[in-house]
Formats: structure tokens, C-alpha cells, sequence
């Protein structure tokens, strides 16, 4: 309050804005003492060499995640099934996510518990060998969950008592850490987990104080967060020094790179092209090729933009 107030002026409701920063410190206490408490998560942070026993995965959620990774599932409903039954989202949340009809992402997860009943899948907490082969879906997951949390507004927070939506982006934020912890030679979780830090740290400039949307190239770098931009620089040279390039590592660079206007001033626009050219190549996206137009554009070659554009087919663009 003695820090926001005087500079933001007074909330419209105060009360409301001091229950949520409450709950939010009572949130954030209760992780960090469940980290420094629990031996198991302690270890996986700590710098000191550590035996190579295999571990339990330390967090219920997280295992439970794992769980639903089951390889016998369809690949493409493995995500959206960790988020509707272990992090509670709503399948009209998980089809705007996914870039899917409500309807079709309902009829998905349908099949998909009709499968399990009908296959009788046991689904038992993997052995740390099998944990390899289920984290894509779970990495899919977790970036789903902080998507659809990260989609209103401080002032839609704020304004209520701590949202649904404000402590999905949490949860997945610490999910994404503890992922990367669990299995640090993964240069997708270490990707992850960087990508996520570069869009928290731009957050307190993607609303203005009415609550509207602020695009990119629009907001204050000023009040982007430095330590968080630090954190994930961090995370992200420590996935490229694993050389094993994946979509999220790329996604994670090209924020990276849109982030570097804090310190220079400019976006490198064509650096950005090649790194969206890399990223259709590897995870041919509808968002990858919009943002790979763009950046053509941005960077003055509209025609080669466009072209790109024009290389979408029509039907699926439909529903984007």
C-alpha cells in the first residue's frame, strides 16, 4: 500500500485491493515454507551435489500430472485432461487455450474418460524413468495453465478477492520451476520455465489502469521487472547450453529478444524473424506464423509477411 497507492492513487475499492495483496503474501509465504520445508523439493534447489537416488515426485499436483501424461491417452488430450482434472479449468477455458471449439475440446475430453473406463488404465504415480517420455505433455500443460490464468487483468484481479485466474498463473509459474528442477537436463522444462519468467516480468505493464489490454510494443519497459528478466536470461542460457533446441526454448528467446527494448531502446525485429522462422519449422503453429509475419513486416518486409499469411489455409485460421 505505502508503495502503490501514492503513486497509482487510492483503488476504487481498498478494501478489496488489501484482501488480495493479503492472500496473495499468504500464498506466496505458504509455497516458499512448503520449499523450505518439504527435504524432497529442498533438494532439487540446492546447489550442493545431491545422491542420484531416484526421487518421488515431491508435489501432489505434479505428480498427478504425470499421471495423466499416460502414454496410452491420444497425445492431444493429455494437457487438456491435466487441466480440467488435477488444476480445475474449465473445458471452455481449455478450448480457448488450445484455439479449439468449446464444443470439440468437451467431446475430446468426453472420449478420452470413455476410454479410460473402457481400457481400464490404472493410473499410477511413473517411476522417475518414465517421467522422460510424459513431460512434453506436461510442459504443454503447465504453459496452458499459466495462458489461460494470465488472461485478465490486475484490475479484474484486484477487484475481486484473488481470482481463479491469479492463482493459476502462480501455481503454474511454480510448477514450471519445480519441473525444471525435478529434470535439469531438460532443455524444454529449463525453456519453460524461462519463457514463463520473460511474460511475468512484463506484467505489470500489460494493463493500464482502467484494466485494458496494453500491446507489447506499447508498454512501459520501465515497469517491467528486472529481477524476473534476470531470472529467466538466466534459465534460458542454462536450456542453450544443453544443445537441444525444442519450441519452447525458441518462444523463450523470442521474448527474450523482445525484452532487450528495456535496455537498448529497439527490438531487433529481424533476429525475431529468423528466431519465428525456426520456431514454424520446428511447431508449425497458426501463432507461430502470425508472429512470424509480423516480424517480417516489423523489420521491412511486409511483401514477405504477407507471403506468409497467405500460406495459411483458410479453414484453419477459421476458429483463431
Amino acid at each position: 500500500m505505502s508503495e502503490h497507492w501514492p503513486n497509482d492513487g487510492v483503488p476504487d475499492r481498498p478494501e478489496a485491493w488489501l484482501l488480495t495483496a493479503a492472500r496473495r503474501r499468504l500464498l506466496e509465504k505458504a509455497r516458499h515454507d512448503r520449499v523450505v520445508q518439504d527435504p524432497a523439493v529442498q533438494a532439487l534447489f540446492n546447489e550442493e551435489p545431491f545422491a542420484a537416488e531416484p526421487l518421488a515426485l515431491p508435489d501432489r499436483r505434479l505428480a498427478l500430472l504425470f499421471v495423466c501424461a499416460h502414454p496410452a491417452l491420444p497425445e492431444n488430450v493429455r494437457a487438456p485432461l491435466m487441466l480440467q482434472t488435477v488444476l480445475g479449468v474449465e473445458a471452455s477455458r481449455i478450448a480457448d487455450a488450445f484455439l479449439v471449439s468449446p464444443a470439440s475440446m468437451a467431446q475430446r475430453l468426453v472420449r478420452a474418460k470413455a476410454k479410460i473406463r473402457e481400457a481400464g488404465l490404472r493410473f499410477e504415480e511413473p517411476e522417475a524413468s518414465e517421467l522422460p517420455e510424459r513431460l512434453g505433455a506436461v510442459l504443454e500443460s503447465i504453459y496452458g495453465a499459466y495462458t489461460i490464468g494470465g488472461n485478465a487483468s490486475t484490475t479484474e484481479l484486484d477487484a475481486l478477492a484473488p481470482s481463479a485466474g491469479a492463482t493459476l498463473r502462480d501455481e503454474a509459474l511454480y510448477l514450471a520451476q519445480l519441473t525444471a528442477a525435478l529434470q535439469p537436463r531438460s532443455a524444454e522444462a529449463l525453456g519453460l520455465h524461462a519463457l514463463l519468467l520473460f511474460c511475468e516480468a512484463r506484467r505489470p505493464a500489460q494493463f493500464d489502469d482502467a484494466g485494458n489490454f496494453v500491446p507489447l510494443l506499447q508498454q512501459d519497459t520501465a515497469r517491467w521487472r528486472r529481477d524476473l528478466l534476470a531470472q529467466a536470461e538466466d534459465a534460458l542460457r542454462a536450456a542453450a547450453a544443453l544443445r537441444s533446441a525444442g519450441p519452447l526454448q525458441l518462444e523463450a528467446a523470442i521474448q527474450s529478444a523482445h525484452c532487450q527494448r528495456a535496455f537498448s531502446g529497439s527490438t531487433p525485429w529481424r533476429a525475431i524473424a529468423m528466431l519465428y522462422a525456426a520456431l514454424v519449422q520446428a511447431a508449425p503453429s497458426i501463432g507461430a506464423q502470425v508472429g512470424q509475419a509480423v516480424a517480417l513486416a516489423e523489420a521491412g518486409d511486409a511483401a514477405a509477411g504477407l507471403a506468409v499469411l497467405d500460406g495459411i489455409e483458410p479453414a484453419r485460421i477459421a476458429a483463431y
